[in-house]
């Protein structure tokens, strides 16, 4: 990558840049070394709660699977619990598991939503 870009990889700077890249992209991407049964653990309760449940901007990072560019924004979830709750804070989790993948912006709702 660096010779297409015109670049010298045996330059001093860039000398280590292929194994910096590469751990960018594993922290970027840890997402595919979660399940939802990690993440969920044991945070569902038992509850008789039938109003729906609200978790408003919660901020998420992605990478397009077409061109590996970044994309960003934020995510708002709802559910209208039946009988069991989850905890709150792991909604934002299930969202960031399923964004630090390479997606795409429709493949990401779906995933969060099921």
């Amino acid at each position: 990558l660096l010779e297409c870009l015109g670049e010298d990889p045996d330059r001093e700077g860039l000398q280590r840049t292929p194994m910096r890249v590469a751990r960018s992209m594993l922290f970027c991407t840890h997402g595919y070394g979660q399940t939802l049964q990690d993440l969920v653990n044991e945070a569902v309760f038992e509850e008789d709660h039938s109003e729906m449940v609200v978790v408003k901007d919660i901020p998420f990072f992605s990478q397009c699977e077409h061109h590996m560019v970044p994309f960003m924004g934020k995510v708002h979830i709802g559910y209208i619990p039946n009988s069991k709750v989850l905890g709150l804070s792991k909604l934002a989790r299930i969202a960031e598991m399923f964004a630090r993948r390479l997606q795409l912006q429709e493949r990401l709702t779906t995933q969060i939503a099921n």
